[in-house]
């Protein structure tokens, strides 16, 4: 069982009006922690940024982690961009990030390939990051069906009919490959309500043809995922926080792994959201914007509101 921590639950504001009516609405399931923990791993989109915009408070909330040398890793579930592009683009949003801090996907399937299956010849339905990462390190990528050892689902915007055919004929007219996928999400969410078919979908696909089931998924809510990213970290487990904005990944994810969560409703999930689970899928600690990660008392010292950030 996870151990929660010092939390502190944010008091109800007697105001009655509609607008504090809102509010209470969400202050009633907030539960803020109120020490520092050994490291900190975030979700990105819905977590630390919207599209192409940081969220309220993470840029202070980030450097004050580092300011106290407190290690920070970035995960993502996405495979169509690799790490470097993501340190760049956190990078051009203010927050300088060395590539080492961040783990996707890409890096997860590719060190799960090389610890379980170094020598098979792999069929990645992905995109170009995706591809070039599993060739640097020493795979053999082929069309051929009668050569692949694995079909690798992906979010694949060039996902096409040619492509299901190979995977089907490797898999099930063959009978020599099985299917893996990178990671569960059926679609990638855009700002605006819109998004695109992820990876899920094409797995989706692939099953209903050939009918056989994707065996191995390698992203959260994966404890792989997490595993991966802790791997080097002078750190505990059980006093480290996964921050994130969805449920059934990011916080599911945590809990199935023996660290502490911490829910942030910036994102995807709601207030009603946290508020309706069961006691066991309770995230540590839910939070209205991604800084009240800093303890209170820190707060104070540092003379942080929450309208200058």
């Amino acid at each position: 069982a996870v151990t929660h921590g010092p939390h502190r639950r944010v008091p109800t504001p007697p105001d009655t009006s509609t607008t504090s009516r809102e509010g209470s609405a969400m202050q009633d399931v907030l539960t803020y922690p109120e020490e520092f923990y050994d490291a900190y791993v975030f979700d990105m989109d819905g977590t630390i940024y919207l599209g192409d915009h940081l969220l309220p408070g993470a840029a202070r909330m980030i450097n004050e982690l580092r300011r106290r040398n407190i290690p920070i890793r970035y995960l993502s579930n996405n495979p169509t961009k690799d790490p470097d592009m993501y340190a760049q683009k956190l990078s051009k949003l203010g927050l300088p990030t060395p590539v080492e801090d961040i783990s996707n996907t890409i890096v997860t399937t590719t060190k799960w390939l090389l610890a379980n299956h170094p020598d098979a010849v792999l069929f990645p339905i992905g995109e170009e990051p995706l591809v070039r990462a599993l060739k640097a390190a020493g795979f053999t990528i082929s069309h051929d069906p009668e050569k692949i050892d694995i079909v690798i689902a992906s979010y694949d915007r060039t996902f096409d009919y040619r492509k299901l055919q190979i995977a089907f004929d490797a898999i099930w007219f063959h009978k020599r490959a099985f299917l893996i996928q990178t990671n569960p999400d059926a679609f990638c969410p855009f700002p605006g309500g819109r998004g695109e078919p992820d990876c899920a979908s094409i797995t989706a696909a692939i099953e209903a043809c050939t009918r056989v089931k994707c065996s191995k998924s390698l992203g959260k809510p994966d404890p792989i995922m997490l595993q991966t990213t802790m791997e080097g970290l002078d750190a505990r487990v059980e006093h480290s926080v996964m921050v994130g904005d969805r449920l059934q990944t990011d916080i599911q994810m945590a809990l199935d792994t023996g660290m502490v969560s911490a829910l942030v409703l910036t994102g995807e999930a709601t207030a009603d959201d946290a508020r309706a689970l069961p006691p066991e899928s309770q995230p540590s600690f839910v939070l209205d914007r991604v800084d009240r990660l800093i303890p209170q008392w820190a707060w104070d010292e540092l003379g942080w509101t929450d309208t200058d950030d």
